[in-house]
């Protein structure tokens, strides 16, 4: 549950929450407690955002509830007021007065908003973790309207004008319905694009309707895959099975089997299935392909159905409300075993979406893909944008009137403003991850640069310090060298005593992490130091040996041998005799780092071939947005006296002002400071506008040298 002052805000859900939802908050909020800290729960799921951003707050406030206080984040509105960007949509209520409808439609500051979601996410793709799986192919497959469709788009029209349900042939609205006009208007534009016997079973069939492309385009998957017995999914939410009424599923096999001999028992419909033993056998025969084309709704067939084995095509006759829907329905295809797809498809899968033109079709399809692209994106940390438009459509709520009579009336602006801002949101992306690709290249230059450098000094010191060892080493008669050994602290010469006493000092000394010198050999000194380790919980002082030039040298990693005198005489030679080898190393490094640099040197010589591109795509989204809101602007007509009151043309404009009502008891004159030059002498029917209505202030307009 939330609080909130924004309570006439569309979208926003049942502020009242539910009681599984309280218990799960209270039982984490004690484990929290107990912690002092934002852990000990993980949430799993594969669709953490499955429609709006909205729902980021509710994960924040689940696992982050600390962090959200340090914010001062604490209540949805503040949380809002960061992120979110409240805006105002005007439609017409069933009065025919303009009202407002609120909603959160934008999303600020995104990048940050990601940055805040990835610290609790693991996030994983398929791409990610390797799975092989089939591409979507996406096909949309647009529809012109019928003459009925035709006929019935200007009555769903003049109903959102007017609220009249007498035109669509319905009783009038109820005072409960009339809250929801906009709901029930795009409730009836989903089913008349689905088809016209949806609204009333009168209506005839049309051989170019929705359900007579979608039963063509099933038949030539149904012969083209015939050889290898290949299935498809058929998806629709609104007009599902049910046995002794007109249903679109029904009709659509229907025409398959009338139309094109597909035999009605490769036909199935999931509602069909009544018990998990009939539905887990209606899923086996998809994959053997006993069944070839299987009919069901989001809630059925979209999850936990793995029917994939022999799947070829999934056809979507309407959009679902959210994104998560429209991943669940594709993924019965698109899923790890797919093998007809990969032997014989290219390993693709082809999703059929259908449209009918002058609907709200392609519009919501390309709004989902918008919202999915975002959640995605978000998800993964590869936002570019800084704000987002979810746009102004919701299951609980429909869609707002202005858009919506500019879809039906044919206006494609809405839809190309979509397809824009799905383009624009990919670059931005794509500029990001370049942008990144080439950081990342500069800071690895920067790193290898310095490697280098830090490399080639190295070898240079430790080359003096081999050189000034080998002009002094002596060899035996076998050409190895001779141990040169002196301890400073005792004048021991035989090699057994002096392996004794340093065998004596690994054990006892203690130098509390500090060099000390105990000899040296061939002029370099011998030192000690002393590490505390921990053995089977116990803390110990181990000790090591370095033999000290211009670097410290180690045979063993410092450590003696205990069981052998001359090994442990030994050891310091032996560790001066290791340089060659530690310069071989460091050059080997060397030179695969230097290896590196052209490459990194091209990366960052590279430039984004496709800002032009962007900037000309946002100045196109920039004037399209302009264009859209002159013609969504609502008219605002004067009732009283017949005439529509418009801004005058430049230069002399009408300014809308915001102020009090007149004090009609006091008889109040009111005066503005207008910024812009009125006509002289015009009569203006004795009116100024105020806030947008048309008021008559008591006793007309007041002349006051250049003010009114």
């Amino acid at each position: 549950m939330f609080n909130t002052r924004h309570d006439r805000v569309a979208g926003l859900g049942n502020s009242e929450g539910s009681q599984r939802s309280l218990n799960l908050l209270y039982a984490i909020r004690t484990i929290q407690e107990r912690t002092g800290r934002d852990l000990g729960a993980t949430f799993l799921s594969g669709t953490t955002i499955s429609n709006s951003l909205t729902e980021l707050y509710l994960l924040f406030k689940y696992l982050r509830p600390k962090e959200l206080e340090r914010q001062e984040i604490r209540c949805f509105d503040a949380w809002a007021a960061i992120f979110a960007k409240k805006t105002t949509d005007y439609e017409f209520n069933v009065t025919n007065s303009i009202v407002a409808k609120e909603r959160f439609r934008y999303f600020i500051k995104v990048p940050e908003l990601a940055a805040f979601y990835n610290e609790i996410t693991d996030y994983r793709t398929a791409q990610d973790v390797g799975v092989d799986r089939p591409e979507k192919n996406e096909i949309l497959h647009n529809i012109p309207p019928t003459p009925q469709q035709e006929e019935f788009i200007q009555k769903l029209m003049e109903f959102a004008k007017s609220g009249d349900a007498t035109i669509l042939g319905r009783a009038p609205l109820s005072d409960t319905e009339e809250k929801a006009k906009m709901l029930i208007a795009t409730d009836y534009a989903k089913k008349m694009a689905l088809d016209m016997r949806m609204i009333d079973p009168n209506y005839s069939d049309d051989p170019n309707n929705k359900a007579s492309h979608c039963a063509k385009m099933i038949a030539q998957y149904y012969h083209k895959y015939d050889a290898q017995k290949g299935t498809q999914f058929v998806f629709s939410d609104l007009g599902t099975y049910k046995p002794g009424e007109w249903n679109i599923y029904s009709e659509i096999k229907r025409k398959l089997i009338e139309d094109y001999g597909i035999p009605p028992h490769e036909i199935r419909f999931i509602q069909e299935c009544k018990t998990e033993r009939s539905r887990k056998a209606v899923i086996q025969a998809m994959n053997d392909g006993d069944v070839r084309v299987l009919f069901g709704s989001t809630s059925m067939l979209g999850t936990g159905v793995n029917a994939q084995r022999r799947a070829v095509a999934v056809h979507e006759l309407e959009c679902p409300w959210r994104p998560s829907d429209l991943e669940q329905r594709e993924g019965r295809a698109i899923r790890a075993g797919n093998e007809i797809a990969k032997l014989y498809a290219d390993n693709k899968v082809d999703v059929i979406i259908y449209a009918v033109e002058k609907s709200l079709d392609s519009y919501k399809f390309n709004l989902l893909h918008c919202k999915a692209t975002f959640i995605n994106q978000l998800k993964s940390g590869a936002l570019g944008a800084r704000t987002i438009d979810e746009g102004s459509m919701d299951e609980k709520n429909g869609m707002n009137f202005s858009e919506y009579m500019a879809i039906l009336s044919g206006n494609t602006d809405l839809l190309d403003k979509a397809k824009l801002e799905k383009r624009i949101a990919a670059l931005e992306s794509e500029r990001k991850s370049f942008n990144k690709g080439r950081g990342d290249s500069e800071f690895r230059l920067q790193t290898i640069t310095h490697d280098i450098a830090n490399n080639e000094a190295a070898i240079e010191r430790m080359k003096a310090d081999w050189e000034r060892y080998d002009k002094v080493v002596q060899h035996d008669k076998d050409g190895n060298p001779i141990n040169n050994l002196t301890i400073d602290t005792c004048n021991l010469s035989d090699e057994k005593n002096m392996g004794i006493h340093l065998q004596g000092l690994a054990q006892r000394t203690d130098t509390h992490g500090q060099y000390q010198r105990v000899g040296e050999v061939y002029g370099f000194p011998i030192s000690i130091i002393s590490e505390r380790v921990l053995t089977d919980g116990v803390e110990k002082v181990q000790n090591r040996f370095v033999v000290e030039g211009n670097y410290k040298y180690k045979y063993n990693n410092g450590q003696l041998a205990m069981a052998d005198t001359h090994a442990a005489c030994m050891n310091f030679v032996n560790a001066l005799e290791k340089i060659p080898g530690i310069i071989a190393q460091y050059e080997e490094r060397t030179a695969k780092l230097k290896a590196d640099v052209p490459i990194l040197e091209g990366i960052m010589a590279k430039t984004w071939g496709k800002e032009d591109e962007l900037k000309q795509l946002k100045s196109e989204l920039a004037a399209l947005d302009r264009k859209i809101a002159a013609e969504l602007a609502p008219k605002h007509e004067n009732k009283e006296d017949g005439e529509e009151v418009k801004r005058e043309d430049s230069p002399h404009t009408v300014q809308t002002i915001d102020a009090p009502t007149p004090d009609t008891d006091n008889k109040k004159s009111m005066v503005a400071e207008p910024t812009t030059t009125y006509k002289e002498r015009e009569p203006l029917s004795s009116r100024i506008i105020i806030g947008g209505c048309g008021v008559t202030p008591p006793g007309g307009f007041r002349a006051a040298g250049p003010k009114l």
